[in-house]
């Protein structure tokens, strides 16, 4: 949780130069709907340019107000609401058009995110928290969709009719105009300080928030443990003044943009009133008619309006540039892990073989231990081979190591010949079946999370994977069976329920290698017995690795070796290496002998 909170502090110590440039990382997701951000670019073009032609026809019917020619007055009124509903129209079709665009930008955006992620290696996962990946995806984009959706439309348009206004300005009264420009740089000033304090803001407002959610996924991943050391107190107390720093931050944006929207109001409207006070007195003295002043300060209230409108705007993409760069983040990241550019295939049918070729390797956040020390090791097509030793022996290295979580520091681990480098990653996993020590059970039914071993398995097969896993009578027993939901993270389920089921989607997956990973450890003695049975069934024909600290779930491998401290110190079948004597030997006496006591 510290590593979380410390989190915005090394987002902000970052380089400094963010622009509203980084916008630009969006244009990508962007081109393939260009035909539809022409239409929206074309409806909002006609509003633009309707929006100034309005004081046009107001002009006309204040300074014909007093002919006598009634139909010559009609057709201006008549002209005016023709204007406002062609307005009107248009207005709803840009809207229409943009927000259409910003929610599929978007989708593609979340999408793409969740693409790159989901494939990250475990190492990415190590620097940054799941929940700050899930604020990004959902948080960030939100707050683009928001900005594409609508405040770059609003933005464009208000430019065009800051230009076309200025422009109409001039040729309406130039010398009201020059006036007007005096205030400009007492405008664009105040934009253009106080815009680039409240984008370092809006950057550490979105990371405290990222850094909130992650320290509330946390908390609530680990829910039962968190209640079971009466913690609670303590995980509301972190999230509280997570949340409060972040309330604090978003304040102090929201201070900030209040100034500048004080600030820039006031000196446009105030020009306003100068000009309209100047404006007034040339009407005395005949030098304007009153429609011309009237279409003077509409078109002065437009420029004014877009103005404000701009340096609001202003504030929203700056928030969007953070979020697009913390996104551009993600889609940039670096993975240590990759597939080869010119991949191999690996010869069919895959037969199992597997080799550790003087492999060491240390963890990226643990660069001082050595988790695998040199180890080399050969297993034959179809062999069973158990690890055993103490926690931290390297055991779980191995199976991590065989399903290319991470790449060797020195050596290489191959399959059936072929070094797991030089393969696709997911072309190698397919023909991989594991059990992890903690099974993953997914917020679905017990007949879909036995299937995410095989989604293209029928019925037939997921019930009879499921018998061969002693999981077909507890689910028989749930309220609707097969279909019965499970609950998230299957906290409907008891422990050895939740093995049953992961081992069920092994067997499923009928894949040649079979990794178990403390496959048994949460089953009680009866169950044990029966997917002891399943396991020694699957494992004919396929090459099967076992990591076990219960011995007694071993002794009938082919094989057992004996990990200490990252090495391979013994290997041997259970009689040659109790016979040997060793660690081995004193670990079996130690369980075997308490497995005695316990009767």
């Amino acid at each position: 949780m510290a590593r979380n909170q410390a989190a915005p502090n090394a987002e902000q110590e970052r380089a400094g130069s963010r622009k509203i440039g980084v916008l630009s990382a969006l244009w990508p997701f962007m081109r393939p709907y260009r035909l539809l951000m022409f239409a929206a670019t074309c409806a909002l073009v006609m509003t633009a340019g309707l929006s100034l032609t309005l004081p046009l026809a107001v002009r006309r019917v204040v300074d014909n107000f007093r002919v006598s020619d009634s139909e010559l007055l009609n057709l201006y009124f008549s002209a005016a609401l023709v204007i406002a509903a062609l307005l009107a129209v248009g207005t709803g079709v840009r809207y229409a058009l943009v927000t259409r665009l910003g929610e599929r930008v978007v989708a593609d955006i979340r999408k793409a995110v969740f693409d790159r992620v989901i494939g990250m290696s475990p190492e990415f996962y190590e620097r940054i928290m799941t929940g700050e990946v899930l604020s990004r995806i959902t948080t960030d984009t939100t707050l683009i969709q928001s900005v594409l959706g609508s405040s770059v439309s609003i933005a464009l348009r208000n430019l065009l009719i800051f230009l076309g206004g200025m422009v109409l300005m001039l040729l309406t009264s130039a010398k009201l105009t020059m006036l007007v420009l005096l205030i400009v740089p007492a405008v664009i000033v105040p934009i253009l300080v106080l815009g680039r304090r409240l984008r370092a803001i809006s950057k550490e407002n979105q990371d405290w928030i990222a850094a909130s959610s992650g320290n509330a996924g946390e908390a609530l991943g680990a829910v039962q443990t968190v209640q079971a050391y009466t913690h609670e107190a303590a995980s509301r107390l972190k999230f509280g003044e997570m949340t409060e720093t972040a309330y604090d931050v978003s304040r102090r944006r929201i201070q900030t943009r209040a100034y500048l929207t004080v600030i820039v109001i006031f000196l446009v409207f105030s020009g306003i009133v100068g000009v309209l006070w100047m404006g007034a007195n040339d009407v005395r003295a005949g030098l304007m008619s009153e429609g011309t002043l009237i279409q003077f300060v509409i078109y002065s209230v437009l420029v004014a309006g877009s103005v404000a409108a701009l340096s609001e705007i202003w504030s929203e993409l700056q928030r969007a540039a953070g979020a697009t760069e913390r996104l551009v983040e993600l889609l940039n990241a670096e993975d240590t892990v990759l597939d080869p550019a010119a991949a191999q295939m690996l010869p069919a049918p895959v037969k199992g073989a597997i080799e550790f070729d003087n492999v060491s390797f240390r963890y990226p956040s643990r660069p001082d231990v050595s988790a695998l020390d040199a180890v080399s090791l050969r297993v034959q097509p179809g062999e069973t081979v158990a690890f055993v030793g103490p926690s931290g022996a390297g055991k779980t290295t191995i199976i991590q190591m065989l399903q290319r979580f991470y790449d060797p520091n020195q050596g290489a681990v191959k399959l059936d010949g072929m070094a797991l480098t030089d393969l696709q990653r997911d072309e190698f996993r397919r023909h991989i079946a594991l059990v992890p020590q903690d099974p993953v059970i997914f917020a679905a039914s017990a007949l879909e999370n036995i299937r995410f071993g095989r989604p293209e398995a029928t019925d037939a097969e997921v019930e009879a994977a499921a018998k061969a896993a002693a999981a077909h009578d507890f689910i028989s027993k749930l309220p609707e069976g097969y279909g019965s939901f499970v609950g998230e993270r299957g906290v409907m389920l008891s422990g050895g329920q939740k093995q049953r089921i992961a081992i069920a989607r092994a067997i499923l997956r009928d894949a040649p290698v079979l990794l178990l990973d403390e496959a048994t450890s949460a089953l009680d003695a009866e169950s044990e017995r029966l997917v002891q049975a399943a396991v020694d069934e699957l494992s004919q024909g396929r090459t099967t690795l076992i990591v076990a600290h219960r011995l007694a779930t071993v002794k009938k491998a082919d094989r057992i070796v004996v990990m200490d401290q990252g090495q391979i110190v013994a290997t041997g079948t259970h009689d040659e290496l109790v016979a040997e004597g060793g660690l081995y030997a004193r670990l079996a006496k130690l369980q075997f002998t308490e497995g005695l006591a316990a009767e």
